[in-house]
């Protein structure tokens, strides 16, 4: 996996990310750290990229049990250490996974099967973060 960042220059604190499947990532800091404030932080796409791994593999398992999924999200709260390196310490993910007849205990086991063995993302980051999981099923 390749990704190439570039700093947008001198005034900025904006960054533009290439990936290796050639798709295009924008960054920014808080006006305060002298950025614009026009994409999100470095860290906030760390947290997304964590949700959307995730997210990706309790869809996956749940298609492969047979179950009819119709959504998926999971909206999660990050806490930050106070000192740097500020790694994140504390993550909630709340899976919210729409559907036709989803049977809970598939859900909650394609969650647990996520965050303890196949989301590559979580495994990174469980390494100084709690990572804390809860989920509803949603009837479509």
């Amino acid at each position: 996996m390749d990704a190439v960042v570039k700093w947008t220059g001198p005034g900025t604190m904006g960054f533009l990310a290439e990936t290796g499947s050639g798709h295009l990532l924008a960054m920014d800091g808080a006006v305060a750290g002298g950025g614009r404030d026009l994409a999100p932080r470095p860290m906030e796409t760390v947290l997304a990229g964590a949700g959307a791994c995730s997210a990706y593999d309790v869809v996956a398992i749940l298609v492969r049990s047979g179950q009819d999924v119709r959504g998926c999200e999971v909206a999660m709260h990050a806490e930050r250490a106070a000192t740097d390196p500020k790694v994140f310490t504390r993550i909630e993910m709340r899976y919210r996974v729409r559907g036709r007849g989803l049977k809970p205990n598939l859900v909650q086991r394609a969650v647990e099967l996520s965050r303890d063995k196949y989301c590559s993302a979580i495994a990174m980051l469980a390494r100084t973060a709690e990572i804390a999981v809860d989920w509803e099923v949603l009837e479509d």
